[in-house]
This record gives structure tokens, sequence and C-alpha cells, in this order.
């Protein structure tokens, strides 16, 4: 009888504060390739969301909007990354205003290499997908603080209190 007891299919490892954040170009909302090295000198939160239009991910992206001159104020970029593709997250940005960039990693390597991509449990079944999750990277490309399977609710609250902004 085969076991009922799901298998990781992807065994991803979580990124470590000071470990160097690794590299990604991809396309964005507008159709731009975006790279982590375009952000080279500056502070960047990367977060990583499920899926564009859906009740949290909208609620995790409004919240980043609604913060991003504090967050700006303060030194800090805003890059959004999810499994959605570039079609998707352009009617999910004009629809709710949102001024950062959303990037479209549609094959999830991004999401894997930052420990984003994984196992979770999605109306009572475990499925393989995004994890809810935020890198802060320095301006020397690396990790300062990763955060892994937060909420979406007071997320930002959060990340702002523990960034001092």
């Amino acid at each position: 009888m085969p076991s009922t007891v799901p298998t990781q299919l992807h065994a991803t490892t979580r990124l470590q504060t000071g470990a160097p954040a690794p590299g990604f170009t991809l396309t964005d909302s507008a159709g731009r390739r975006i790279s982590l090295a375009d952000y080279r000198g500056k502070n960047v939160i990367v977060y990583f969301y499920p899926r564009a239009a859906t009740p949290g991910c909208t609620a995790e992206a409004c919240d980043f909007r609604d913060n991003l001159a504090a967050l700006q104020g303060a030194g800090y970029e805003v890059l959004g990354i999810s499994p959605d593709a570039r079609e998707a997250l352009s009617a999910f940005a004009a629809e709710h205003a949102l001024t950062f960039p959303l990037l479209a990693d549609e094959d999830h390597a991004t999401a894997l290499a930052y420990g984003a991509w994984g196992e979770k449990l999605v109306d009572g079944e475990v499925r393989e997908g995004t994890l809810r999750s935020t890198v802060v990277v320095g301006p020397d490309g690396n990790v300062v603080l990763a955060q892994y399977q937060v909420s979406a609710q007071g997320h930002v609250r959060a990340l702002r209190e523990e960034l001092g902004v």
C-alpha cells in the first residue's frame, strides 16, 4: 500500500543572515528585466507571495504600497516576486496602484534559491508552492534579515519594527 505521507518534492534551504543573496533577473509587470544587481549599494526588501489578486496577497501588496514612502525614506526599495505570469502581475499592479516592481518567477527558480518554495497546507491539502517570505538584502548584497512563512496581515508593520523604520 502506498504511503499517504506527503514527500517534499523540492528541498529548499532557508537563507541565513550574512549569506550572499542569490542573484536573479526577472521580468516585471511592465515587461522590463529587473536584476538584484540593479540594487547593489541599496537596501532592498525582496518579498515572495503565492499568487496575485488573492485576498492575502492583495492585503500584503497594498500594505507594502501604503508603507512604501516610509520604507524608501529609510533607504529601502521593495521588490515583490510571485510565480504569476507578467500579464497577471500587470493587471494586479494596475488594479491596486502598486508602484514598486512585481516580478514574474514563473519557473519558481528564484523562490527555490531564496528558500521560499516548498510544501504548505492549502485548504487541508499539502501542496507545493511559494511560501510567503521576506528577505532584506543589504547594500553589499548580503542577507540582513530572512523571514519565512510570514502572515500577510500585519507583516509590513512587524517588518518596519524589526528594521527600525
